[in-house]
């Protein structure tokens, strides 16, 4: 008689969900869902650019897109966990964290803790008014969102943590800063703040590009409706539209139709 067979040895993997926390996890989900949104919205320039999330209950961490992977196949488990000093938490991807990425993301999340996600892009429509002497118009209701907005000078490549002091104090405590000769960047209260101060101010300067295309005479209305505007249409706790909490639950409704692989 033969001798029983043993047991081959399973080496047992745990899913990144099940080595995070609940909170962490539905960052993670929300995170990978502002990528999915941004690339659908095309936002995205290839492999570049970044998105991140500071982690709910580890204020010193933040979440950030692995560097090699476009934004329409950014999931929860593929974001990367990075402390203030550039070291990795967490990380079940092949990839490592954009440098540049690094220093403009950990500079905002130290500086600014009144903020949990930060975007930056590098659209056609963005680059294109970063070059502007003139900087944002306040052409549209759209763009009054942007009466008050920060600009910060190119200095090169983003990848000097040096850079850092200078970026927050450009940016001071305004939701938006164009980075002149580069491109946009917001910060929100939450990942849906974030996603939806982005979508507008690209729209305001898809607006601003085609309007001078245009070769016409541009009309500004008064500074006093443009701030009276500027109060009505800027972020607001209490109004959820202003912060893009109303639309986000719809926003998501459609990623899971397209494809909900961003959950995995």
């Amino acid at each position: 008689m033969n001798p029983p067979l043993s047991a081959p040895a399973i080496k047992i993997v745990k899913s990144v969900r099940e080595q995070v926390s609940g909170e962490e996890w539905q960052a993670r989900v929300n995170l990978a869902a502002c990528y999915r949104l941004t690339a659908m919205h095309d936002m995205t320039e290839m492999i570049a650019n970044h998105i991140s999330c500071r982690v709910p209950g580890e204020p010193n961490h933040f979440l950030i897109n692995p560097y090699g992977m476009l934004y329409e196949e950014i999931d929860a488990s593929c974001l990367i966990k990075v402390d203030h000093d550039g070291n990795t938490v967490f990380n079940a991807s092949d990839y490592g964290v954009n440098a540049a990425g690094f220093v403009i993301h950990s500079a905002i999340h130290m500086a600014r803790h009144d903020v949990d996600c930060v975007a930056h892009t590098h659209t056609p429509a963005g680059m294109a008014v970063s070059a502007m002497e003139c900087g944002l118009l306040p052409l549209a209701q759209t763009s009054m969102r942007f009466v008050h907005i920060a600009y910060h000078d190119f200095e090169g490549i983003a990848d000097d943590v040096g850079e850092r002091e200078r970026l927050v104090a450009d940016l001071g405590e305004h939701e938006a800063m164009i980075l002149r000769n580069h491109g946009l960047l917001v910060v929100g209260r939450t990942i849906p703040s974030a996603f939806n101060a982005l979508y507008r101010l690209e729209r305001a300067c898809q607006v601003q590009v085609i309007a001078l295309s245009c070769n016409t005479k541009l009309t500004i209305p008064s500074s006093d409706i443009l701030e009276k505007t500027f109060d009505k249409v800027r972020p607001r706790i209490d109004k959820p539209n202003r912060n893009g909490d109303l639309a986000w639950p719809a926003l998501l409704r459609k990623l899971d139709r397209v494809d909900p692989s961003y959950r995995n």
